[in-house]
């Protein structure tokens, strides 16, 4: 996708560099941060320089190519593992990508594993940016369906939650990738955009549609269920951090919430899901790990002010904060998982993929 008609990739390296979109100040600035060690990785996931599950994995692989440099050693393959795994436990894509790492590497010598691993990350890049653009594919039927019944002049009505756009990604995005198809096609579309509490990834996605055109508004948290009631809504898309074989999905919090409303109001709600995010090895979404994170994203809040980027507290002093990351939302609640592969049902999942069963 494009920046002031430039385009990026959230991740990518030069001569063995790596630099990322970091993404701590975005929507109001747009920072490139390089990538030098192991530390500077784990930092860059843990503290969502970069975030979304799809580049969560893609970073980690450019970690461990980057310690193959400097340590390309059994020990150090897997410490590069070890500290990079705990650094966030939802999102599958990461130990996906570890595993790939290790399973490729330690059959090689030493010697060669450096420009093995660098090949090996460009290599996962390049693949999540094509299983993006397939998602896209398949999930543009499902909106020239809808556009197809809708009313002359009437856009098809989307609502999204969290950020699922290319940011999220190498490229494309998972749950944006439909939308940006549909929209270079020339369908006429709105998307309704969950501002995310508590970090507003919300506002990325709304960064996200600006820069390319895409008509939307920036929406609360709780506004959505009132525009379903309203017919304001024709299909809800979001991405996911981590889906059972049995087809329940782990997302940003809210978005159990969102499936509800949907299921009330009669709206088909959509999974956008890169088979990297598939877990294979669990069928109930209860024996998903949920991220506890820091309370601070909860009590204070970031954004644009008069003397630049500021942050301030928006709950009284020494207020306890409990800040669960995700929630699951279960399998008879999602009408479609948009993969690579194709649009299934939640519990056919395992039809699209036949090697896992």
């Amino acid at each position: 996708m494009k920046i002031d008609g430039k385009h990026y990739r959230s991740i990518w390296d030069e001569d063995q560099t790596v630099k990322i979109i970091d993404q701590r100040w975005l929507p109001h600035e747009v920072r490139i941060a390089e990538l030098r060690d192991l530390d500077a990785f784990a930092t860059a996931i843990r503290d969502m320089w970069v975030r979304g599950a799809p580049l969560i994995g893609a970073t980690a692989a450019y970690g461990v190519a980057s310690v193959m440099d400097s340590d390309a050693s059994d020990a150090g393959l897997q410490t590069a593992y070890d500290k990079l795994l705990a650094t966030r436990p939802t999102a599958i894509n990461l130990k996906w990508a570890l595993e790939r790492c290790r399973a490729t590497l330690q059959p090689e010598a030493p010697e060669t594993r450096v420009e093995i691993a660098w090949k090996l990350a460009r290599d996962i890049c390049d693949e999540d940016v094509e299983i993006n653009r397939k998602i896209g594919a398949h999930g543009l039927e499902i909106i020239e369906r809808i556009a197809a019944d809708k009313p002359a002049g009437e856009p098809v009505r989307i609502l999204t939650h969290c950020n699922a756009g290319w940011i999220a990604t190498v490229d494309w995005g998972t749950a944006t990738s439909p939308i940006y198809q549909a929209a270079d096609k020339g369908l006429d579309i709105h998307v309704w955009v969950d501002e995310t509490r508590p970090r507003n990834q919300g506002a990325l996605t709304a960064w996200e549609l600006g820069s390319h055109g895409v008509a939307h508004d920036y929406i609360t948290d709780n506004a959505g269920g009132h525009l379903m009631q309203k017919g304001l809504v024709d299909l809800v898309i979001t991405g996911t951090d981590r889906t059972t074989a049995a087809g329940d999905v782990c997302n940003k919090i809210g978005t159990y919430l969102k499936a509800l409303a949907a299921h009330d109001n009669g709206i088909p709600f959509y999974t956008a899901l890169p088979s990297p995010t598939i877990d294979w090895t669990i069928r109930d979404g209860a024996d998903i790990p949920i991220e506890m994170r820091n309370g601070d994203e909860v009590a204070r809040i970031q954004g644009q002010g008069a003397n630049g980027i500021e942050t301030v507290q928006v709950t009284p002093k020494g207020t306890s904060v409990a800040n669960p990351a995700f929630d699951v939302t279960p399998a008879r609640l999602v009408t479609g998982l948009i993969t690579e592969r194709g649009v299934v049902a939640p519990g056919d999942l395992a039809s699209l993929f036949p090697e896992h069963t």
